[in-house]
């Protein structure tokens, strides 16, 4: 055992842990094609140069790693993909999207009764490049190694170091520098992924070919709800509508239109109108708040008294209480189209996030029989579905006084990489991540021209995780499929 001192005495502390490997063959069927691949699962070693004690060990990262048999490595892309959190592990895109099995939901997206079924997932992306899920520290099975504090990875940049590192020691050990490379983030994964751009491409020369954001935050300011920031509730209106409109609380004049008609009307309000009403603050005139709130709650399917007594201003939690409180019923966070039930039905905040509660059991049943089962990794470890341990984190003294935005990094990274692609796919229903806030980063990232239709924009009538549904499943994995086929 080794020893260090800690307030004057002696403290042992464990061995460093030996990098793990376990390497299985499989197969998948996509669009009616086997694709014969190699699951490699294990762990890396991350090490930082130190004085006295040369390249120290500082955690162990876990991975699984899916490349397809009988082709040249780097004639294939290959795609680092990871969950955000923060605090979330990758099970969410690996076994819901992007791996070749998927846990079984019904075609809305609800869950079955345990115990939980994988399938083949005729969706993955396998057929056009190798994928490479990734857990952060404190995440999965990924640690700190002993004698070394989690905390320090917890920190918003030496996150991101953390993951260009592992990216770039994968890339080395397995030959793949001359390989198509994306990286994939969902929802604060997005915020990782952009930050990413520009680390991978400064730090060490790893120009990508793109990015698949999927559900996107990169701009904190939009999606914090703090007084004095008017911008949340002006980008959350049109999903706000959207859920009323999916839940049936609008009026027949609004509810029977298409969703994109009502969204399209909603969204020229919320830019136009509203925006100036809210740039107003105690300015506006006490008709026109009259006005503006009868307005609002046509919109979002709740009483202009509701909307007059939050002065104007929604913010999340209570809209989700609100919607359908007569019924003592709350919607989803992550997808509006779920709903729950409270204890407390008159409270101004719900017990649990029912779109959340929908998906936890079902991906923890079957990450852990997966892992040992299939792949052969065993650990005593728990592994760490979405952690605590690390939200919110620590943003350091670069974004002190001021809230997270990586949007410049994108705009930086593509500027100096004209070939950079980027995919933001966005659920309607989504209240964690609204695409309308999605679309204000994206149209307020002043790229120069020649670099704008690099941007794809995609859609799907479901929330966060639009990969529950069905439909939405079918269509996203098509859309990146073509976003890496023209990109690469």
């Amino acid at each position: 055992m080794a020893d260090e001192k800690k307030n004057g005495k002696e403290k042992e502390t464990a061995p460093i842990p030996e990098e793990q490997t376990v390497v299985t063959q499989n197969s998948v069927e996509i669009a009616g094609n086997v694709i014969n691949y190699t699951a490699t699962t294990g762990t890396v070693l991350l090490r930082e140069e130190d004085e006295d004690e040369g390249h120290k060990a500082k955690a162990s990262i876990f991975y699984v790693a899916y490349t397809k048999n009988d082709v040249e490595p780097q004639n294939r892309p290959v795609t680092f993909a990871f969950n955000g959190g923060p605090g979330s592990s990758s099970v969410w895109l690996h076994m819901g999207l992007l791996g070749p099995q998927r846990v079984v939901f019904d075609d809305v997206g609800n869950m079955t009764a345990p115990p939980y079924e994988l399938v083949n997932n005729e969706f993955s992306l396998l057929d056009v490049s190798d994928v490479v899920f990734i857990d952060p520290v404190s995440t999965g099975f990924s640690r700190a190694v002993p004698g070394e504090k989690a905390s320090q990875f917890h920190e918003f940049e030496k996150d991101i170091a953390s993951i260009a590192e592992f990216i770039r020691l994968w890339t080395t050990r397995n030959n793949r520098w001359s390989s198509a490379k994306f990286v994939c983030g969902e929802s604060y994964g997005t915020t990782r992924t952009a930050a990413l751009s520009g680390v991978l491409q400064n730090e060490f020369g790893m120009y990508l070919n793109g990015l698949l954001m999927i559900s996107s935050i990169l701009n904190f300011q939009s999606g914090f709800f703090h007084v004095g920031n008017d911008m949340p509730y002006i980008l959350y209106l049109p999903v706000y509508a959207a859920t009323a409109w999916y839940h049936k609380q609008l009026t027949d004049e609004l509810q029977t239109l298409p969703l994109k008609e009502l969204l399209a009307e909603v969204e020229a309000f919320a830019e136009g109108e509203y925006a100036s009403a809210m740039m107003l603050g105690s300015k506006l005139p006490a008709e026109r708040a009259s006005e503006i709130a009868e307005k609002v709650a046509r919109y979002l399917g709740v009483s202009a008294d509701f909307i007059q007594r939050n002065n104007l201003r929604i913010e999340l939690h209570r809209y989700i209480k609100e919607l359908r409180r007569a019924e003592r019923i709350t919607v989803g966070r992550l997808d509006s189209r779920f709903t729950g039930i409270d204890r407390d039905s008159a409270g101004s905040v719900y017990e649990y996030d029912p779109s959340y509660t929908n998906i936890q059991g079902p991906y923890t049943a079957v990450l852990n029989d997966y892992v040992r089962r299939v792949l052969g990794y065993e650990s005593d470890l728990p592994y760490e579905i979405l952690t605590g341990k690390v939200h919110p984190w620590d943003y350091g003294k670069k974004y002190a006084n001021q809230y997270v935005n990586v949007a410049e990094t994108l705009r930086g990274a593509m500027s100096r990489n004209p070939h950079l692609r980027v995919l933001f796919a966005n659920g309607y229903y989504d209240l964690a991540t609204p695409y309308f806030a999605t679309e204000y980063t994206v149209n307020h990232l002043q790229l120069d021209p020649s670099l704008v239709d690099n941007i794809d924009m995609t859609y799907y009538e479901a929330g966060h995780m639009m990969y529950v549904h069905m439909e939405s499943l079918a269509q996203l994995a098509q859309d990146m499929r073509d976003f890496v086929q023209k990109s690469k």
